[in-house]
């Protein structure tokens, strides 16, 4: 007689299923990353489809020109850095997953939104399979949630969860996390890849077939990336990730995917002892206590999404005491670092084998766009010949290895931000100030070549 369960091996890296156990995948490369699923048969004869009621209801192909264009108005947050990355407030019907390192915040952000939402717009649910009511119910106390129609769920069962839904029915549901929860119809644990695809499924449905927003709390790897298959980004609607360093106050969302706004979008928050607290200003916050007159500090303007940010880039050149230099980046990729040593090195005539460098983005920022190479290349020629860059100066532009200063985008974003923070000067390609509209604050410099560019910042 025929099993009605069958069992299968999946890979918790990539997805892929094999019939028997193996010691590594063949389509990832992973090494003992297969778990024993078990499959139930569809039985014999005509049935409902277990996804049929959760989905959108559809009535055929519609001609493209017979379809109205309909824009739903954003709901906010309550939260304006956090409707910023957003895109403007959430979208209706909409999934959002949120990721970031253990203790980074996330389930206090989500909560401070929730209450917000809740406070404002109606009713929310937020089921938790991490803490249970009461441990919530002290964090809002903190956070001051009030009396509002927050209504908290300690379950992990996905169907139990949905069965609320329908009796509670939330403007908005937050559920903390997706590799928690699980569905009665896999018998693998929580967390495994039929469970988050299971989930991932059945939430999708339930948002777009109900229109009730859905927030997901998603674990991280070892790497950084969200725990589970790559389809569960691919399912959602839109992917954010909470960064920030656990000794700096300031916390980072970044926006990586999102089908209703701009991606790569930026808020910052400050990690307070009630909660999370956005900073409008964050070019402010970053240079508070930038020192004047220092060698080796540059100011660089820089792009987070459509946020133009200035941050000041710190380098330290120092003889080195072994046989092999050291070079240590923090904040930037640190082969980018060692290309553009390589740079000055032969283009700008600074001799720096011997030497050890160190660079670091200060505050704890991460910066990976092109227009921090003439910040970091400032920054080390400083420090190199014991010379500071004058304090109203500020700089970008991506440096090319011919040693040439290649322009970058939004120029006019990044000027304009660095003339609102008082800066007087402005070193950027030359290119970019034909581009650029009339400055009436601050002078503009266009510079083509590394040589050129150490001249104007260090006289």
């Amino acid at each position: 007689m025929k099993s009605a369960n069958k069992p299968v091996f999946v890979c918790q890296e990539c997805g892929t299923q094999q019939p028997k156990w193996q010691g590594k995948c063949h389509d990832c490369g992973a090494f003992n990353s297969f778990v024993e699923e078990r499959v139930t048969e569809p039985s014999a004869g005509p049935a409902e489809h277990r996804y049929s009621t959760l989905g959108v209801v559809s009535h055929g192909a519609k001609k493209y020109a017979d379809i109205e264009a309909s824009d739903a108005d954003r709901i906010s947050t309550g939260i304006t850095e956090f409707d910023r990355v957003l895109g403007g407030g959430i979208v209706p019907g909409s999934l959002i997953l949120l990721g970031g390192e253990p203790g980074i915040g996330k389930s206090t952000l989500l909560l401070q939104a929730a209450a917000n939402f809740a406070h404002h717009v109606g009713p929310v649910l937020y089921a938790s399979g991490e803490e249970s009511e009461h441990q919530i119910k002290s964090r809002g106390d903190r956070l001051g949630v009030g009396e509002a129609p927050l209504y908290l769920l300690a379950e992990t069962c996905i169907e139990r969860i949905l069965e609320e839904v329908g009796r509670v029915k939330p403007a908005l549901l937050v559920v903390d996390s997706v590799q928690t929860v699980f569905s009665l119809k896999f018998q693998s644990a929580p967390g495994s890849i039929g469970q988050v695809r299971e989930a991932a499924t059945q939430f999708l449905f339930m948002a777009k077939g109900h229109n009730i927003p859905t927030f997901l709390v998603g674990h991280v790897t070892k790497d950084g990336n969200i725990a589970g298959p790559k389809a569960l980004e691919h399912v959602v609607d839109t992917v954010l990730y909470f960064e920030g360093e656990r000794h700096h106050s300031h916390r980072v969302v970044r926006a990586v995917k999102n089908r209703f706004g701009a991606i790569s979008e930026l808020g910052v928050f400050e990690m307070t002892g009630i909660g999370l607290r956005p900073v409008p200003n964050p070019s402010a916050m970053f240079l508070a206590e930038r020192p004047t007159a220092t060698p080796g500090s540059a100011v660089l303007c820089c792009l987070e999404g459509t946020r133009p940010l200035l941050v000041e880039v710190q380098a330290l050149v120092s003889t080195s005491s072994y046989g092999t230099s050291r070079r240590m980046a923090v904040g930037i990729d640190q082969n980018r670092l060692s290309l553009l040593l390589a740079v000055l090195e032969k283009r700008a005539g600074l001799h720096l084998v011997s030497d050890d460098v160190f660079v670091n983005i200060a505050g704890g920022m991460s910066i990976d766009e092109p227009a921090v190479d003439l910040g970091i290349v400032a920054a080390v020629a400083s420090s190199l010949r014991n010379r500071p860059v004058a304090p109203a100066t500020a700089v970008f532009g991506e440096v090319g290895l011919g040693g040439e200063i290649r322009g970058v985008s939004q120029a006019n974003l990044r000027i304009r931000e660095a003339e609102q923070m008082g800066f007087t000067r402005i070193v950027l390609p030359a290119s970019n100030i034909d581009a650029s509209e009339e400055s009436g604050k601050a002078e503009l410099v266009g510079v083509r070549s590394v040589g050129e560019a150490l001249d104007m910042l260090l006289q």
